[in-house]
């Protein structure tokens, strides 16, 4: 039996207890616990990412009861417990993105250049999201500076909206055509880098000046998704602002821990239920499944809330250390409902 101490100085997301009540408004200080953190559907424990729920239910040491349940009524895409196995059957059959097509085909090998990149000035409905992969090959002495050689964009429903390949602007020195495909011939006349950045450029502008996107989230740009997007608009060389992109290699739902991505490849088999990346990688491929990822994200349901994220680091508007006195007055239910998350939830996107 839990002591009434006990229970009091324990946390309501985490279930974490500690010693003294001051620990615990410190702990809530620094977790930025929130209904968007993913959540046991039978113990309500708030875990910090899919990756540790995941290990919560069927991990080496689970919680026994959790587990059980979860055997029975459990998703093992998306982790949620259904009330009965048939709704389980009835849910598993929407909650396979893939299930229509069973993956994506590589259909792109031998596919040249295609171009529908438009500037509509947001006259579209909606917002409008789009998805974007390269494949890179190497260049310097040792082969091993990565340059941009193909580039795919897709749109929402999966549709070619450009692809090409790039001339990179310093000799190539290894194709790496075990993974890309890519031979020299692919380059020869291919597009300039300078001009792929341009025209990827002003259309995810959409044609809005660069500090207008910076200053406001949504306007006319284009939402971009994709998996290590810093990495690939470098090596095009192409500038867009943090807050118009949805990186599944940084949301942290989707992460080992705070400080490490799990890999596209696991993510797709983990969350849609489908391999990708075996022998040639095509780009095309890598869109579709950022783009699935992105879009089960967004798709979640979390209670809406007036100021949805922490203001600063230390989330001082809830937990303020000149609130210290009433904080620990308050119970941790209580505490929970004013706390804030440190990233911005996807599910916003559909707000």
């Amino acid at each position: 039996m839990e002591s009434a101490d006990n229970l009091r100085n324990k946390c309501a997301a985490c279930f974490r207890q500690f010693n003294r009540m001051e620990h615990l408004v410190d702990h809530m200080r620094t977790s930025y616990h929130s209904v968007h953190e993913p959540t046991c559907g039978v113990c309500k424990k708030h875990c910090r990412s899919f990756e540790s729920l995941r290990e919560h239910l069927i991990g080496p040491l689970p919680k026994q009861e959790c587990k059980s349940l979860f055997n029975i009524r459990g998703c093992r895409f998306c982790l949620a417990i259904l009330d009965s196995p048939y709704a389980l059957r009835v849910h598993q059959d929407r909650c396979q993105l893939s299930g229509v097509n069973h993956g994506i085909p590589a259909h792109m090998a031998n596919l040249g250049l295609r171009d529908s990149l438009t500037i509509d000035n947001g006259y579209s409905r909606g917002p409008q999201v789009v998805a974007i992969a390269c494949k890179m090959v190497g260049g310097g002495s040792d082969r091993s500076l990565d340059l941009c050689a193909r580039v795919c964009i897709i749109d929402e429903y999966e549709n070619i909206i450009f692809h090409s390949y790039v001339k990179p602007p310093i000799p190539v020195t290894n194709y790496r055509y075990e993974t890309t495909g890519i031979r020299p011939e692919h380059l020869r006349d291919a597009m300039p880098l300078r001009q792929v950045q341009r025209r990827i450029q002003d259309f995810l502008c959409n044609g809005e000046p660069m500090w207008k996107i910076r200053s406001a989230r949504g306007g006319k740009a284009r939402i971009l998704v994709g998996h290590g997007l810093d990495h690939d608009l470098d090596k095009m060389q192409v500038e867009y602002p943090a807050i118009m992109m949805r990186d599944t290699a940084k949301y942290p739902p989707l992460m080992k821990t705070s400080k490490l991505s799990n890999s596209l490849k696991y993510l797709t088999h983990a969350y849609l239920g489908f391999d990708i990346q075996n022998g040639i990688q095509d780009p095309y491929q890598d869109c579709v499944a950022t783009m699935r990822l992105y879009l089960r994200m967004r798709r979640q349901v979390h209670r809406r809330e007036e100021c949805p994220l922490a203001s600063d680091p230390q989330n001082r508007n809830n937990f303020a250390s000149w609130r210290q006195s009433e904080l620990e007055r308050m119970s941790p239910e209580e505490m929970l409902a004013i706390s804030r998350s440190d990233y911005y939830c996807w599910c916003l996107d559909s707000a």
